[in-house]
């Protein structure tokens, strides 16, 4: 009986991780899932840990998040059981990365973190990405961790920005 459900939540998250074109991360499953009661946190994180060691997604951690990708296997298991999930439950999935699309694959495709450097300096480390290219790879010296801390918060907002100014300024 507990085998079942646990069964649809992999398959739930098959189907969101093949629907898009961008990695997903843990944190964003879960929000989809929890939010709308489809599953429990620690099943969820039970599914999520058996799909990765059955190779049928790739766990990726970058900074303190999880990125999330279907392998071929797990497309392939996908196309033999889809038809086990719910019509009403696959139409809820796909108008939500309707709506969602874009800001998912922002929170994906931008990504930043900081460190303490061997120089005792802090080094902000920024990235934003379309698909798998990067597009901007950028390392900040700051002397002070709040500052470190400070440009990866601002560069989550002001990525775009900061990208079209140097197209603009190097071009």
């Amino acid at each position: 009986m507990l085998q079942e459900p646990l069964t649809l939540y992999k398959l739930i998250i098959l189907y969101m991780l093949n629907r898009v074109s961008f990695p997903l991360t843990r944190a964003q499953i879960g929000d989809f899932l929890l939010d709308r009661e489809y599953a429990n946190f620690l099943p969820l994180q039970q599914a999520i840990s058996e799909l990765t060691d059955a190779g049928m997604i790739l766990s990726q951690t970058n900074g303190n998040r999880t990125h999330l990708t279907i392998t071929k296997e797990g497309e392939q298991t996908l196309r033999y059981f889809d038809n086990r999930i719910n019509d009403s439950i696959k139409q809820e999935i796909d108008t939500y990365f309707q709506e969602q699309g874009h800001t998912l694959r922002n929170e994906v495709s931008v990504q930043s973190n900081y460190y303490k450097s061997t120089s005792g300096e802090y080094e902000a480390h920024l990235i934003a990405m379309d698909r798998d290219i990067k597009l901007v790879d950028i390392t900040l010296s700051v002397p002070t961790k709040e500052s470190a801390s400070a440009i990866c918060d601002n560069w989550k907002t002001k990525n775009e920005t900061i990208y079209q100014f140097l197209i603009q300024e190097l071009f």
